[in-house]
């Protein structure tokens, strides 16, 4: 499923903790692809995680809960987000590094 232009939210979300080397980017991919977001996630060099979320304000609130835990071998210290006015692409997508 995808959404299109008329996304009814974005957000740039920035996760932070032990999030890296513990399969945090394709558990992200794969929670977004089953809500139908639209969007990316990558590493960031600091050690943090990065993703933009493009949905339904109803599947984007969920997806924000569900960075917050993370899969079982991450240790989510923070998860903080803005909007996000820039263009994001149908599907979703794990990015390398940046």
């Amino acid at each position: 499923m995808t959404h299109g232009p008329g996304h009814e939210r974005r957000v740039r979300v920035t996760v932070t903790g032990r999030v890296q080397g513990v399969w945090y980017r394709a558990w992200t991919r794969e929670e977004a692809r089953d809500l139908g977001l639209d969007g990316w996630v990558r590493n960031c060099s600091d050690g943090s995680v990065e993703a933009v979320l493009a949905g339904s304000r109803d599947d984007v609130d969920t997806m924000l809960g569900l960075l917050k835990q993370g899969p079982p071998l991450a240790v989510v210290e923070t998860v903080a987000w803005e909007p996000f006015t820039g263009e994001v692409a149908s599907g979703f997508a794990q990015r390398n590094t940046f």
